[in-house]
């Protein structure tokens, strides 16, 4: 269901959260597919990531990890989209930046998502999300430049976002070389990359930078409240839980009250541009994605806002099996492609 009036479905969502959260401390059930991969997950027996050192953790078992096995299991082969991948690396604030270019079939110049993955700024990398990139590429028509980021803790805050800047300045400076329209530039990320997704939104605004066309925002890190309605619900959710972003705060060293650590914290949204923001019902992350879609909203700029039931964190780009995550991935290219078309 797409949510028409949003301040409506973010009350009622936050309503029946709460309720839950007074009488269980137990996640909501997964639907089917996604607990197969859950359960994958399990199987693969990772340790808790809080317990570890990012040294180990960036070694644990991922859900994409997860959803492989899941493939294997049913036998399924990766969707053929003919993207085609480059491997390059510009200079940044912290030394070189790898980026990576995914670019879809066809002659171009096509227009451009810079794109940043998640991992709590800590750990993961652009292969861990590569399907999420391969999904957007083929399905906006896009030349998509995944970031690969300095993390904390070895670069703490602000070295992720200044390095997520730098990306996307380049990108407006050189979309030419990749096959790219620099008047169609978007930025998008999931988790920690949705959180530096809008921050280089609100960089662009603030030191006058031609601003993306549109921000794609999967369930984005966007404030440090642990006491909202989802983090109650999902305090022990997988495959990310509270603990677990307790760890991921600890390691990345931010300014709590910097906009550009934590983007809920900006005294204004006004002037960003249009945004896609996507949650997912089992995440911790769930509230503050919906409350910072209403306070875009709120601020003049034009939202759309869909939860998807039934999944979890980082379903996004589980699509081959996961048919929900299809249906994110849809709804995400339609709001790119709206937006690339003006």
């Amino acid at each position: 269901m797409k949510f028409n009036t949003i301040s409506l479905a973010i009350a009622g969502m936050i309503a029946t959260t709460t309720a839950f959260a007074l009488d269980s401390k137990e996640p909501p059930k997964a639907e089917p597919k996604m607990q197969k991969v859950l359960d994958a997950l399990a199987s693969l027996g990772g340790k808790p990531i809080e317990t570890l050192t990012p040294e180990e953790a960036r070694k644990q078992p991922t859900a994409t990890d997860a959803t492989m096995k899941v493939m294997k299991d049913e036998g399924k082969a990766p969707p053929k989209d003919g993207v085609t991948m480059k491997q390059m690396s510009i200079d940044g604030p912290a030394g070189k930046i790898p980026l990576y270019v995914y670019t879809p079939p066809g002659s171009g110049p096509f227009p451009v998502v810079v794109y940043f993955h998640g991992g709590g700024f800590v750990i993961a990398d652009t292969k861990t999300y590569e399907s999420s990139v391969k999904a957007i590429a083929a399905g906006s028509k896009a030349v998509v430049v995944s970031v690969e980021y300095h993390q904390a803790p070895e670069h703490k805050f602000p070295a992720a976002p200044n390095d997520a800047f730098a990306a996307y300045q380049w990108v407006l400076g050189h979309a030419k070389e990749i096959n790219g329209d620099a008047s169609r530039v978007a930025v998008a990320g999931e988790s920690a990359g949705g959180n530096l997704a809008t921050v280089v939104s609100l960089m662009a605004r603030d030191k006058q930078v031609k601003l993306p066309v549109h921000q794609l925002l999967i369930y984005p890190v966007v404030g440090d409240d642990m006491n909202t309605p989802s983090y109650q619900r999902n305090a022990n959710a997988k495959p990310l839980n509270k603990p677990m972003m307790q760890w991921f705060f600890k390691h990345y060293g931010a300014d709590p009250k910097s906009p550009y650590a934590l983007p809920g914290k900006a005294a204004s949204l006004k002037g960003l541009p249009p945004a896609t923001v996507i949650t997912a019902e089992i995440d911790p992350l769930n509230s503050e994605g919906a409350m910072y879609a209403e306070r875009l909203k709120k601020d003049g700029v034009k939202v759309d806002y869909r939860q998807f039931d039934g999944v979890t964190h980082e379903f996004f780009g589980m699509g081959a099996v996961v048919p929900k995550a299809m249906d994110a991935q849809n709804f995400a290219n339609e709001g790119l492609k709206k937006a690339f078309a003006k």
